[in-house]
């Protein structure tokens, strides 16, 4: 079985699809993520009540974003291979998380600080033209995730996120998927 990149090699590549960024945008922008962070199975990348001062490129493996409660602990999202990822409301506003980001599966991330991220945005109209529409990408989602806790028929969810997001069912263990279904395990595996 090959090796999976190196997150530094995956991250470049994928901002090489972006087409308005040059080569010399690409090159800076990953010679910033500087840390690397490795976590197993179980381990938080960050708890509720931390204040998230990093973002992440999942490089490899498996991240649950959820808000926990005294009773249940809600899933919220989940955090792939070549995507970013961090507790965003507590990233933008420099205040503790009320979410918990942790590993489902050994992760590998980059990590680039706050100051150094907002710095390279500020300076390089490019890179803030790709970081709106990766805004505008997840705004789009979370308007889509909306809907679905709106909607009262557990299937209709099931069927939305099956429609939108196939491969989750490959990844993710089925009582995360149910929690971010807002539906019981049973329930899931009945509507399967």
């Amino acid at each position: 079985m090959p090796k999976p990149a190196a997150p530094e090699i995956m991250l470049r590549t994928l901002l090489r699809q972006v087409p308005y960024l040059t080569e010399t945008d690409v090159g800076n922008f990953t010679a910033l993520w500087q840390r690397r962070v490795g976590l197993g199975r179980g381990d938080f990348l960050i708890q509720a009540g931390q204040v998230e001062h990093n973002l992440y490129f999942v490089g490899s493996g498996l991240l649950r974003i959820y808000y926990p409660t005294q009773a249940e602990e809600i899933c919220v999202g989940f955090g792939y291979a070549n995507n970013l990822l961090c507790s965003f409301p507590s990233f933008v506003a420099n205040r503790p998380s009320d979410y918990c980001i942790q590993a489902l599966r050994r992760c590998e991330l980059l990590a680039l600080t706050r100051a150094d991220f907002q710095q390279f945005v500020e300076s390089n109209e490019r890179f803030a033209r790709f970081w709106r529409a990766e805004l505008e990408r997840v705004l789009v989602g979370r308007i889509e995730r909306e809907i679905d806790l709106l909607l009262p028929e557990p299937e209709r969810r099931l069927d939305r996120l099956l429609k939108r997001s196939p491969h989750i069912f490959q990844l993710v263990p089925k009582k995360y998927i149910a929690s971010y279904l807002r539906m019981t395990p049973e329930t899931l595996s009945r509507l399967r």
